[in-house]
């Protein structure tokens, strides 16, 4: 809805408030207090309205589409939504935990993003990762001297993402990534076949591990993306 002079809400004081209309807020106070779905689906009935002012028309259900998207980043409803293993299920992050095992698991491909010298990032794709714990810790397998490794030696911000590509469904986890060449680390992942990567066996000077640990993430599943924080 445009926020146009005639339709802003006001504060306690009387004076204009620039984030909130009439409908929604008065003298200080929400008019009515409801979840963020609950009004999705009151402003649903007025998508006869919406199709007024464009040039195709779109559905009800494509309303709501647009709405999921857009919601999560007003100022009503932006949030952060805390996410852990041991914390009971948050409604409005039904099934995301489940989802990031999942998709770690069972997905192939993971990409991880490191930051270069100048401040860009750089992704790239890797097997998925050999160990997790919870949906907090990650651990990868790679080489001691590449270019990832030397970047997250200067610089440990990281990302990954996990794509499921027929699902439609994305998953990106933001934290730090920690280069471990300890014996027991490198014990922890070895896998019988890694030879054919470091012919050195587990020992390999040129075989290290990467240990990701999670701080934030976002996801992205039927037309509907959601922030959290990790704890």
């Amino acid at each position: 809805m445009p926020l146009t002079e005639e339709v802003l809400g006001t504060n306690a004081d009387g004076s204009k408030n620039e984030d909130y209309c009439i409908y929604c807020y008065k003298d200080g106070k929400f008019l009515q207090e409801c979840t963020m779905e609950e009004m999705i689906e009151h402003c649903a009935q007025f998508v006869g309205e919406v199709n007024k002012g464009l040039p195709k028309p779109i559905t009800k259900e494509e309303y709501i589409g647009q709405m999921k998207l857009y919601f999560p980043h007003l100022k009503r409803w932006r949030k952060e939504l805390t996410l852990a293993d041991s914390m009971p299920e948050n409604p409005a992050l039904s099934g995301v935990k489940e989802l990031i095992g999942t998709m770690a698991d069972k997905l192939p491909i993971a990409y991880i993003s490191s930051v270069d010298q100048d401040g860009f990032p750089w992704t790239k794709a890797m097997l998925k990762p050999r160990k997790r714990e919870g949906i907090k810790t990650f651990y990868f397998t790679t080489n001691t001297f590449s270019i990832r490794v030397a970047q997250y030696k200067a610089n440990p911000k990281a990302s990954v993402y996990f794509c499921d590509a027929k699902g439609f469904k994305g998953m990106m986890l933001r934290g730090t990534m920690e280069v471990l060449t300890d014996a027991a680390s490198k014990e922890m992942i070895w896998r019988k076949g890694d030879t054919q990567y470091y012919p050195g066996g587990v020992t390999d000077p040129n075989y290290c591990v990467l240990k990701f640990t999670a701080t934030h993430g976002r996801f992205y599943s039927d037309f509907y993306p959601r922030s959290f924080v990790i704890e």
